[in-house]
């Protein structure tokens, strides 16, 4: 076993790596052609930027993450035959076929809709059958693991429930990327918590994903955070990489929901299965859900981009963008922390009731604090 935990542990260092210095050498050329085809993303009455800035940071990332996962993969045939790593993407073999055919209809969606656009109908569409292909490779929630007092549900209602959760979880990535780093810093901190939840599950595969991911975002997210725009060496992700790191995410949530996933495992030692898997995403869906009903009521198209999120409301109360990116991923982590930690103790049902509860006193008292600060 810990000869195991140090092989597979190598294998994760080293698609980190690789995906490190492979994003790192590719976004500075991707930067470069955007400048010379003048593809930005130009800002407005909307937008936060002040400057023109290239868009399409995103492209890095699939083909950054495939790079590092399949040379891992080579380099162990290579050099150690048929071990146990060709092995478990055989186990995985029919998931991550389909999910590798979601994940690049995706991205070029996400690539046709920052040159030319796409409207948000097709996407949605698309989304939905991301969701299915999920669902026809086997991969489905199966368990609801206590949430309205059910666990094991049936089969249609799992394709339904995955479906929902697929584009639900996607543009809630999409939605929130508002702030330079915020988008790519909740996502860096969910990809390393699915990272080492994964090993200690000994689900490797899904591991060494999310951890050839990470290493991707992390040359994006220096850009993205600490580039200087006059310099041409700001670049954001688009919806390429929002929807390109949203995908990776819900096929690594919906395999920890799946009741196979945890079921070598001991259930008293471990959190909450449906907690373990979603509560990364508590901030960004929970923010969906509110601009959404907030859009309905002021009588706006629910589909229609606003400045209603929760880091304008934080910018509003005058916060900085800094600030605001720190704030929002602290918060998330708290959140994830907190519930992980309480689901051993209360129920679940309960436990969602606090965190609805708890967002929505934080946001009532930032819309307090936004109307005080406009009536002074």
């Amino acid at each position: 076993m810990q000869s195991e935990f140090l092989f597979w542990g190598l294998n994760m260092f080293s698609a980190l790596l690789v995906s490190v210095v492979f994003a790192g050498i590719l976004i500075p050329k991707i930067l470069l052609i955007a400048f010379r085809k003048r593809l930005f993303d130009v800002p407005d009455e909307r937008k936060i930027h002040t400057s023109a800035v290239p868009r399409l940071g995103g492209l890095a990332f699939e083909p950054v993450m495939l790079f590092s996962v399949a040379i891992v993969l080579g380099c162990n045939l290579l050099f150690f035959g048929e071990n146990s790593m060709f092995s478990a993407f055989e186990a995985d073999a029919m998931e991550l076929a389909f999910g590798l055919c979601a994940l690049i209809l995706l991205y070029l969606v996400g690539i046709a809709d920052d040159l030319i656009g796409v409207r948000y109908r097709a996407k949605f569409v698309v989304q939905i059958l991301c969701g299915l292909l999920l669902v026809v490779s086997g991969l489905y929630v199966n368990d609801l693991h206590g949430v309205i007092a059910i666990s094991s549900v049936p089969d249609f209602m799992g394709y339904a429930i995955t479906v929902f959760i697929v584009v639900f979880i996607i543009n809630a990535i999409n939605l929130i990327d508002g702030v330079d780093g915020l988008a790519s810093g909740l996502c860096i901190v969910a990809f390393g918590y699915f990272g080492v939840v994964f090993f200690m599950l000994s689900q490797y595969v899904c591991s060494l994903i999310a951890f050839a991911t990470l290493g991707t975002i992390l040359p994006f997210y220096y850009y993205n955070v600490f580039g200087d725009a006059s310099r041409g060496r700001k670049i954001f992700m688009g919806d390429t990489g929002a929807l390109t790191l949203g995908i990776i995410l819900c096929f690594l949530s919906i395999k920890l929901c799946d009741d196979s996933t945890m079921s070598a495992v001991d259930s008293e030692c471990m959190p909450n299965a449906f907690v373990l898997a979603f509560a990364p995403f508590i901030v960004p869906c929970f923010d969906v859900v509110r601009v959404f009903i907030h859009r309905i009521r002021k009588h706006s198209n629910p589909f229609l981009p606003d400045k209603s999120h929760i880091h304008h409301k934080l910018m509003a109360v005058g916060m900085g963008q800094r600030h605001t990116m720190i704030s929002i991923i602290i918060i998330s982590m708290l959140f994830t922390l907190v519930n992980l930690y309480l689901s051993y103790y209360i129920n679940v049902n309960l436990l969602v009731v606090l965190d609805i509860a708890v967002y929505t006193a934080a946001n009532m008292w930032l819309t307090r604090r936004i109307n005080a600060k406009k009536n002074k």
